[in-house]
């Protein structure tokens, strides 16, 4: 097996720089998690009101099983 070993270079700059660097780089990451969990967030809302819409949709359908039963079931 051969020992391949990567080697990721090291930004050159002052500690200035790099703390910058560092900092940009967080920043852009919560940006995008906030970006998705904001689309998940939308998702789920459509979603749920597209649920609670069928649900009184088939809570004004006609009960065929209670009709069988000979009662209506809730």
């Amino acid at each position: 097996m051969n020992d391949i070993r990567w080697v990721v270079p090291v930004p050159q700059g002052t500690p200035d720089e790099l703390i910058t660097y560092e900092l940009a780089h967080e920043f852009y990451q919560e940006v995008g998690h906030r970006e998705a969990l904001e689309c998940h967030c939308q998702w789920y809302h459509a979603t749920a009101k597209a649920n609670r819409q069928e649900l009184q949709k088939m809570r004004g359908d006609f009960n065929l099983l209670g009709w069988f039963y000979g009662k209506r079931w809730t």
